[in-house]
């Protein structure tokens, strides 16, 4: 997905017209679905979804991909976490719950959403794939295997996509997740992240072959510099992007908490005045 963009790489590649035309045809559905009148569409869903076709665009199709394959570590790997971190849980956010609901209307559809977006199958695949990828042995390995590498982000990129689902819980029927479970689950899922993170940040030597021959784009920051910054900007991103959903996820579970009980009506601030048995 990602792939290597060799140096000679023309402006074809450079601009990733291939990813212009998919994400261009991508915008022409959305548009022509939400001016059918079918599905409501908000105004925030359509920038939700509009943001995240122009971050993908940005960070994996642009020039930018091209300075991530070859030049520095630390723009491979915010590019990975835009990618995984960013545009999966935007997308999401963009689409109607009607649509969504159409579309997992099916029983078997609806079995196997709830078997792939099983909380610890989610955290587990999503993080441990992650981690695996950006281990030494394994990152280099993929380097030298284009169709390999490519094979692995997108794998990722699926496992992202389920993991957000499992967060943003769109359908509540299908996967039935209060928003106290889904805090938890998202504490879960940067701690089991962190051990990567801890590795690049301390690591003392650099470990990946591709950016080891030193730095043509920034000849001031070394590759040992650059890992150790691709480790900060990993955490960073991942941190917050996870920080913003325990923000929603947390006023949620406070407003439904206020609200009252069916079977108790009490609302803050309300005087209970009942009558004393004699």
């Amino acid at each position: 997905m990602i792939g290597n963009v060799v140096s000679d790489a023309n402006w074809f590649q450079l601009w990733g017209v291939g990813y212009l035309i998919f994400l261009g045809l991508l915008s022409f559905l959305y548009r022509k679905l939400a001016s059918s009148g079918r599905y409501t569409f908000k105004r925030m869903q359509r920038f939700y979804f509009y943001s995240s076709l122009m971050l993908f665009y940005i960070f994996v199709g642009s020039p930018f991909a091209a300075i991530a394959a070859e030049d520095l570590f630390s723009a491979h790997v915010v590019e990975l976490m835009v990618m995984l971190f960013v545009v999966p849980p935007l997308f999401v956010l963009g689409l109607p719950r009607e649509f969504l609901r159409s579309f997992f209307w099916s029983y078997r559809m609806r079995v196997a959403l709830r078997l792939f977006t099983h909380p610890w199958v989610t955290a587990l695949s999503f993080n441990l794939l992650l981690s695996i990828y950006l281990a030494p042995d394994i990152f280099n390995f993929l380097q030298k295997h284009t169709m390999l590498l490519s094979m692995t982000q997108f794998i990722m990129l699926g496992a992202a996509f389920l993991m957000w689902w499992t967060i943003i819980s769109p359908l509540p029927e299908i996967s039935r997740l209060s928003e106290s479970i889904r805090v938890m689950y998202v504490f879960v899922a940067s701690v089991l992240l962190l051990p990567i993170g801890i590795f690049l940040l301390v690591a003392d030597s650099p470990f990946y072959d591709v950016y080891t021959q030193g730095q043509q784009l920034l000849p001031n920051l070394t590759a040992l510099q650059d890992q150790q910054l691709a480790g900060g900007m990993l955490k960073g991103i991942q941190l917050t992007s996870y920080g913003i959903a325990l923000f929603l996820l947390i006023s949620k579970w406070a407003k439904k908490e206020e609200e009252p009980d069916d079977d108790f009506p009490f609302y803050p601030g309300q005087a209970m005045n009942y009558p004393i048995k004699k």
